[in-house]
């Protein structure tokens, strides 16, 4: 259980990393600092499908990780939640975003299409709810000696991803939505990956102090 944890945190966000880089540079004059992920896999791009395939593993490895994780760690009902909501709008969210893409281009007009109405509601969510739960996971349990660490980097990586996203949200077509987005991913997936070998490195049956510390 402790591997496939594991394996399934560094391998989603390492396939959303790449997934992301690969969609960019296979379009010509993409701009990674001005254009959206979502624009190199949305409606009417050549083999858009590959990608979101992509994403679509990327996402079910994160939604893996995400249940599993807190489970190995034994967290408190609390924290268990805000991994709960991880879970669910970035694991599973990540899913929704690659089944239902934008229309090409990612318009903000009025005139989309049904697909591109559930990718903005799941990505705004997702950009709403993920941060807050990463820094209320550094929040709740910051006080705990032997994982403080861990907790100040899920603080540190929530922070980084809610000031870009206040940015992104207050100038959602600006020319530096590719930056701030990737910013926001890449916390994240920083975070993730953190986490991933934190649950390698803590969970233990020759570690019985750290199960319990976690549990209180």
């Amino acid at each position: 259980m402790k591997r496939l944890v594991f394996l399934s945190g560094v391998l989603g966000a390492l396939f959303f990393a790449i997934t992301s880089i690969v969609g960019g540079l296979k379009i010509e004059g993409y701009s990674f600092v001005s254009q959206f992920i979502s624009e190199s896999y949305a409606t009417g791009v050549p083999n858009a499908r590959y990608l979101r395939i992509g994403f679509i593993i990327s996402g079910v490895l994160l939604t893996i990780f995400g249940i599993g994780a807190p489970f190995l760690l034994r967290c408190r009902k609390l924290v268990q939640l805000c991994f709960f909501l991880f879970t669910v709008f970035y694991g599973l969210g990540t899913v929704v975003t690659s089944l239902y893409p934008c229309d090409f281009g990612c318009p903000s007009d009025l005139n989309v299409s049904f697909s591109q109405i559930v990718h903005n509601a799941m990505g705004f969510l997702t950009y709403a709810i993920v941060p807050l739960a990463l820094i209320l996971i550094g929040g709740l349990s910051l006080k705990k000696e032997v994982q403080r660490p861990f907790f100040k980097m899920s603080l540190i990586c929530g922070i980084v991803a809610l000031v870009f996203v206040l940015f992104l949200f207050e100038n959602p077509t600006g020319p530096y939505i590719g930056l701030a987005q990737r910013t926001i991913e890449g916390s994240i997936l920083i975070w993730v990956i953190y986490t991933a070998f934190h649950v390698r490195n803590s969970v233990s049956k020759e570690n019985p102090k750290l199960s319990n510390d976690l549990r209180s």
